[in-house]
């Protein structure tokens, strides 16, 4: 792969109920809109080269909102792993699911990893879709697995540590990419984005496009990766 592209670009899809407040519109909407545009803009991506996608969709504190919204947004959740699953067959594309498995219904675990499963051979690309998610948890997480397997303390290293994150084939964040104007990282991807290179976009994700996607990894072009040297 071209030093030009990135392997892996996390995607932080923030903006939806702005989005849908801009246009009068309820919340759902706006993730609806959201949730097409990460099906555009992930294939866009996918098309331009980049192996690895992750996208930001449900963290561990997104449970605070209210009832009816969290409701609908488990639903979409089940529509892109059934109903749409399809999709991910049609364009070779692997799905991931990233995240602890607590608090999550049987219903959707169990729609989780028969998608995962249908998918696990497909070659053109892996998208990672980060749900019920934490950063902090992610690692305390992996830390666990590590005391569990009975690891001596001399043998903890970072490798080790990276070897139990979720999803531990996903390599780290080459691009991590926030839109809606927000310059944080909200616990997204901590161990894997050590050496990231950062974009903060002012445009909400619905509003995103494939010119976006050409526009981005043109900026990850001119950037100079030193890792430290």
């Amino acid at each position: 792969m071209s030093a030009d592209i990135p392997q892996h670009i996390g995607y932080i899809v923030d903006g939806n109920r702005r989005w849908a407040k801009t246009h009068g519109l309820p919340a759902y909407e706006g993730h609806l809109a959201g949730y097409n545009a990460i099906q555009d803009i992930a294939k866009a991506t996918f098309d331009a080269g980049v192996k690895y996608v992750s996208a930001y969709v449900f963290s561990t504190e997104n449970w605070k909102r209210s009832e009816d919204e969290v409701g609908k947004l488990m639903g979409l959740v089940l529509r892109l792993l059934k109903s749409d699953l399809h999709i991910f067959q049609e364009q070779d594309i692997r799905l991931r699911i990233l995240g602890s498995r607590e608090n999550v219904s049987d219903k959707i675990l169990k729609a989780m990893d028969e998608a995962e499963d249908a998918t696990k051979d497909n070659g053109a690309g892996t998208l990672a879709l980060c749900f019920n998610y934490g950063g902090h948890l992610e690692v305390a997480d992996a830390v666990k697995r590590i005391i569990r397997a009975g690891i001596a303390e001399t043998d903890v290293t970072p490798e080790l540590i990276a070897g139990n994150l979720y999803g531990p084939d996903i390599p780290a964040c080459d691009l991590i990419v926030r839109t809606s104007g927000e310059q944080r990282l909200s616990n997204f991807m901590l161990w894997r984005s050590a050496y990231s290179e950062l974009l903060f976009l002012d445009k909400n994700w619905p509003d995103m496009t494939k010119q976006d996607v050409t526009d981005i990894l043109e900026e990850y072009k001119r950037r100079g990766r030193r890792f430290g040297g």
